[in-house]
């Protein structure tokens, strides 16, 4: 991102301020001060840029407890919890992806666990909290998509901790 922004900000210094001028806005104040974009003018006009990097789509399948499969596909660098919540698949997220729960808890594959980063302590101690605990369980909202995750199957558990408790499930935001 850093290297994105550097290169299209350099893009940015080479073209006249008045090409991002916009009456009304707040681009057409800053801009007209000077003849280089700012970081900060770079940042506005950010959406509108041609040298975005293009992401690589990525296809799992998730398992839903009752046998159900989900093919998902997403860029890569999203995370698994992001994923399946876009896909509607059965998978909570009760902390939203802040590693402070369990509710995410996923079964990856053996050689795809392997390949991972080590869970961090916090992912460790929330993986202790969770339901059917195996040995190549992660948290979905600390695994990100990546190309050799292609046409992978994902299980998720049968029960999660807030749904064995109280019975319900949440509704997605």
């Amino acid at each position: 991102m850093l290297r994105s922004l550097v290169r299209t900000t350099s893009t940015l210094s080479r073209m006249r301020t008045p090409a991002f001028r916009m009456p009304g806005s707040w681009l057409s104040h800053t801009a007209a001060a000077t003849t280089r974009p700012s970081i900060a003018m770079h940042l506005q006009t950010s959406r509108f840029s041609t040298t975005s990097q293009i992401m690589k789509q990525v296809t799992v399948t998730f398992i839903e407890p009752d046998g159900n499969e989900v093919e998902a596909t997403g860029e890569e660098g999203t995370n698994l919890m992001e994923l399946a919540h876009e896909n509607d698949v059965e998978l909570e997220g009760a902390c939203e992806g802040a590693c402070a729960c369990s509710t995410c808890h996923v079964i990856l594959p053996e050689e795809i666990f392997d390949n991972l980063d080590e869970p961090t302590d916090e992912e460790n101690d929330m993986l202790d909290l969770a339901f059917g605990l195996t040995d190549t369980s992660r948290l979905g909202c600390q695994v990100e998509l990546s190309a050799d995750m292609e046409g992978i199957k994902i299980k998720l558990p049968s029960a999660t901790r807030n749904f064995y408790v109280d019975g319900s499930k949440p509704a997605h935001h």
